[in-house]
């Protein structure tokens, strides 16, 4: 099923997204489309071992030449209606914190939601801020019905993050996926349009 435009918001047409990708804005935050000037900033929070190791995706070491090979896909994808991911970025200082993306699954009209921030920007709320407004943005323009997210079994800090948005456990994913070569545990949290208070 595709989503047609209505009341002039960005929906699903066609197979991929109108427009260009969002520009977010929060009290503190800027989610906007990563550029070619935070490669370094990317290799350095991301290239962090215990941020990758608290994450499904991001490799260590984190070589040279992957923050690019990341960051090329990012706009052909959300113009295909694939996923939307956005750099976290201080509004005030500019610096990059970290990044937060959706994945959209267009057949069932829900997204996946996916974040990292780097290590010394930790436990300051900037994850979850960062969570509201995106989740805002995919309910009220994507208009998606229900956004996901997993973390690993020995990481509650992401499941708070989880939490603190009005996400409901749904369940554990017994060696869901693998981790440097270990099995891992995933818990997933889910949240419905009608129940998102933003």
């Amino acid at each position: 099923m595709k989503l047609q435009a209505k009341n002039s918001k960005i929906y699903l047409v066609k197979g991929g997204f109108m427009n260009q990708m969002p520009v977010l804005k929060s009290e503190r935050l800027l989610l906007r489309p990563f550029k070619k000037s935070d490669t370094d900033d990317i290799q350095k929070l991301a290239g962090n071992k215990d941020v990758a190791k608290t994450t499904i995706n991001i490799p260590y070491p984190y070589e040279d030449g992957m923050a690019e090979e990341w960051m090329s896909s990012h706009e052909k994808e959300y113009k295909n209606g694939n996923s939307l991911t956005l750099a976290i970025i201080h509004k005030k200082r500019k610096y990059l914190i970290g990044a937060i993306s959706l994945t959209i699954h267009q057949k069932f009209n829900r997204a996946e939601m996916g974040y990292w921030i780097g290590k010394k920007y930790w436990n300051n709320g900037y994850c979850t801020e960062a969570a509201f407004k995106i989740t805002d943005f995919g309910f009220e323009k994507l208009e998606l019905h229900k956004i996901y997210a997993t973390h690993m079994k020995e990481n509650p800090s992401s499941g708070k993050v989880m939490q603190k948005i009005g996400m409901k456990k749904e369940g554990l994913l017994r060696e869901h996926t693998i981790k440097w070569g270990v099995y891992k545990d995933l818990i997933q949290y889910s949240i419905l349009k009608r129940e998102f208070k933003y």
